[in-house]
């Protein structure tokens, strides 16, 4: 199965940290890091997503390099995609960003 990226709108979403950014373990055993096709690290960021009706969802995006984030920051996920997986019969959304800014720079940028 392909993945085929889809644009997440995050105007009327509150993105906010709750677990500070830390590489991506592909293999527990190994200790091996995730990287991208440069051979940067790859970080995971698990942030709390708040629509706007109060439902409030936890979830990890992945992103290149570390981001200037820390744990309460409100979030500014910028170029937000989320790429259907399926394994084994599971399936989910996995959620990967351009950046991860927090909301105070990326008014600024």
């Amino acid at each position: 199965m392909r993945s085929v990226p889809i644009p997440v709108d995050v105007s009327k979403l509150a993105i906010t940290c709750v677990k500070a950014p830390r590489p991506r373990v592909l293999n527990r055993d190994t200790g091996e890091i995730k990287t991208d096709k440069n051979g940067n690290t790859v970080y995971e960021v698990t942030v709390s997503v708040e629509d706007e009706f109060g439902r409030i969802e936890l979830v990890k995006i992945g992103i290149t390099g570390e981001p200037p984030i820390s744990v309460g920051d409100q979030v500014n996920a910028i170029g937000l995609l989320g790429y259907v997986w399926e394994i084994a019969g599971r399936w989910g959304i996995a959620y990967r960003a351009n950046a991860l800014l927090p909301v105070r720079e990326a008014a600024d940028a």
